[in-house]
């Protein structure tokens, strides 16, 4: 099934708890103050994305909404430079919604690391 260009259907998605569970086993990770990225080759030819924001540290469901939007648009974008591998973001403590360029930058910046360390086999 051909991907078009921006879409983020379910083939993009880590769905399965077992999806999640292996990629907080065996990733890499790439941290800041907004977020952390963990990130595992997948051997597929398309990217996938998971997130993870707990409700210990955005306390309201419009915030955690608020950083979903953010990453999912973030990776949609982005998704052809990130084949082959599976992301799962979490929220960092840190993190400060007031500034929603600010959280974009830091999504740019964790999936150079993500390409780069890959790339290179670097950890």
């Amino acid at each position: 099934m051909p991907v078009s260009k921006a879409s983020f259907g379910r083939d993009l998605r880590l769905l399965k708890p077992t999806e999640f569970k292996q990629v907080f086993q065996k990733s890499r990770r790439s941290s800041d103050r907004n977020f952390t990225v963990l990130f595992l080759a997948n051997g597929k030819r398309h990217a996938r994305l998971g997130t993870a924001i707990a409700k210990k540290i955005l306390k309201r469901a419009v915030d955690r909404n608020l950083v979903k939007r953010i990453v999912r648009e973030s990776f949609r974008l982005r998704q052809q430079e990130l084949v082959g591998l599976d992301f799962v973001v979490l929220c960092g403590r840190g993190i400060r919604l007031n500034n929603k360029q600010q959280l974009r930058d830091s999504l740019e910046l964790h999936w150079k690391r993500a390409t780069q360390k890959e790339t290179t086999g670097s950890r």
